[in-house]
């Protein structure tokens, strides 16, 4: 059998820290969490400033914009697996079933 991965959206870190465990306990692969943003995290030298700079000049920051293509969604939290296809289904449920965003 071959193997298939998941990207989730959790919005904190124990709902993922939950399914991950959940995921290890039906031999996942590989599962990590990540914190994701839009401008990254690091201070980035081709803009000369850092990330408050970006992050306040954004028009979703103001409150006067939703920011576009959807708006916010408060789900930073990335949950990445990779799972075997018999038990892929059954993982989607379970993300689903704690609230993550597939």
């Amino acid at each position: 059998m071959g193997e298939k991965n998941i990207l989730a959206y959790f919005k904190s870190p124990e709902e993922a820290g939950e399914a991950a465990a959940k995921l290890r306990a039906l031999r996942a692969a590989d599962v990590s969490i990540d914190r994701i943003s839009r401008y990254g995290e690091e201070y980035s030298v081709e803009f000369g400033d850092s990330l408050g700079i970006l992050s306040a000049a954004d028009p979703a920051s103001s409150g006067m914009s939703h920011g576009g293509q959807g708006g916010p969604t408060g789900r930073d939290i990335l949950l990445t697996a990779v799972v075997d296809e018999g038990i892929h289904h059954q993982a989607l449920r379970l993300i689903e079933d704690l609230d993550g965003l597939l």
